[in-house]
């Protein structure tokens, strides 16, 4: 008879405890340790015995080896952020908010491949296979040779799998199964790592490449223990604004390709389709020029970005400032901030302050900080940016702008967008045909430009 024992793992992080407590030892979180039940046979748990201990075969680092063969997924947004094309035997986590578009274009990416002739599956334990059809039939895309099933038992998905020995399988979501080797309730901790190590180990052993959506918690990260993000190969994040149309598919892991690429999808009425010219998707309509408005040259992996940088500030309605931030990080802020106060003589520490990047784009590289600065003093001064003009650069303690990476390329796609004049720190001291570059050493010097007096708020 099996003996049975408890134990209590943290939802939030997966530590596992032998008492419940009140708060988790390793993240630090309330109320997340949940009661799971382990069921061990009397004489499963027996010494590995030598004859039965297997051999390991060691190579070299020099050895010749052919790269890893691809799929071309025929969409060359998909196909940047994959490293150039999908790699078989491969297993790959998508996360993304809920309505974000992750069904939308895994259905899309399923039916191409199937149309190309490979043998496509695709397994949903949250919808009825209705829904699915529906969707299909909206997105014009339900002619395609795709086997569709719903099911949630890990143990009949992989029966299946291993008789229809696919090319390509797609499950949605891994939250939604459960294990009947593990005594918990599906979405669980242990229900999320037992059944995405098998479906890992399906992929690596029969070839085919595997693609697991996750639901993501408030935070913004995949739900679940973070050993299933070092099971897969790759780690990509849906991101995006519901009110926007532009949706963003990040690298974030890849062990076939560069980290940090992201393609950009549009979203209509007929699904997900490359975006037109990505890199001048977020900048906002020039019909009006007035102050609190820069353009930040970013790098996304290889791919340069343009996006606008909006500011406004203002006496404080209340006793204490207010600040809101979107798309950008609120400790820089605070810090740009005081660099203005204590190396720059502005006091703007009593003004309500307001930030945002235009289009549902989020800035994550220190050299968004001089774009930021200058729409921010461009607003407290009303005083509109030289027009057709791109910022980037770190800005430090000490108030100098330091130097960041792909600068030409930053200076090359603002010059091909036609854009005029470029500041940032120094490096690029030549002219690069129309477009003038103006390095700024220290951030004053900006405060200078644009003629901003010193204020006492």
């Amino acid at each position: 008879m099996a003996k049975t024992s408890s134990q209590f793992v943290c939802q939030s992080c997966g530590t596992v405890h032998s008492k419940w407590n009140g708060k988790c030892e390793g993240c630090g979180e309330w109320n997340t340790l949940v009661e799971e039940t382990l069921s061990v046979a009397p004489g499963s748990l027996k010494p590995t015995s030598k004859k039965n201990t297997g051999t390991l075969e060691f190579t070299s680092l020099d050895e010749q080896r052919e790269a890893p063969e691809r799929i071309k997924l025929g969409v060359e947004e998909l196909d940047r952020v994959f490293g150039g094309g999908l790699v078989p035997a491969s297993a790959t986590l998508i996360g993304g908010d809920p309505g974000i578009g992750k069904s939308t274009l895994l259905l899309q990416v399923t039916a191409r491949l199937a149309r190309n002739g490979m043998e496509v599956v695709y397994v949903s334990g949250e919808e009825a296979a209705a829904q699915i059809q529906d969707r299909a039939e909206r997105l014009k895309i339900s002619a395609s040779p795709v086997k569709l099933a719903t099911e949630t038992d890990l143990r009949t998905i992989l029966s299946a799998l291993k008789k229809s020995k696919p090319d390509f399988v797609v499950i949605d979501s891994i939250q939604t199964l459960w294990s009947d080797s593990v005594e918990a309730a599906p979405g669980s901790v242990s229900q999320v790592r037992a059944c995405a190590q098998e479906l890992v180990r399906f992929a690596k052993r029969s070839g085919c490449a595997l693609v697991i959506v996750g639901h993501v918690t408030k935070e913004g990260q995949i739900a679940g223990p973070r050993v299933v993000e070092h099971m897969v190969d790759t780690v990509f994040y849906f991101e995006g604004e519901r009110g926007h149309q532009f949706r963003i598919l990040r690298a974030v892991k890849n062990r076939f390709g560069p980290t940090d690429e992201i393609g950009i999808f549009e979203m209509s009425a007929f699904g997900l389709s490359p975006a037109k010219e990505p890199s001048a998707l977020f900048l906002s309509s020039e019909d009006e020029r007035t102050g609190g408005a820069a353009v930040f040259a970013a790098m996304e992996g290889s791919r340069p970005m343009l996006a606008e940088v909006q500011a406004l500030g203002g006496p404080a309605a209340y006793g204490t400032p207010r600040r809101s931030v979107v798309g950008w990080d609120t400790n820089r802020l605070a810090m740009m901030i005081a660099v203005l106060e204590a190396r720059c003589g502005i006091q703007i520490g009593g003004r309500d302050i307001y930030l945002s990047v235009a289009g549902g784009y989020r800035i994550n590289e220190p050299a968004g900080d001089l774009a930021s600065a200058a729409a921010l003093l461009s607003s407290i001064s009303d005083t509109p940016l030289p027009e057709k003009a791109i910022f980037f650069g770190e800005i430090a303690l000490s108030g100098a702008i330091r130097p960041v990476a792909r600068m030409e390329a930053r200076i090359k796609e603002a010059e091909r967008l036609g854009f005029r004049s470029a500041f940032g720190p120094e490096g690029p001291q030549k002219r690069h045909g129309d477009l003038t570059y103006t390095p700024i050493k220290r951030l004053s010097d900006l405060v200078d430009m644009l003629g901003i007096k010193d204020d006492d708020g």
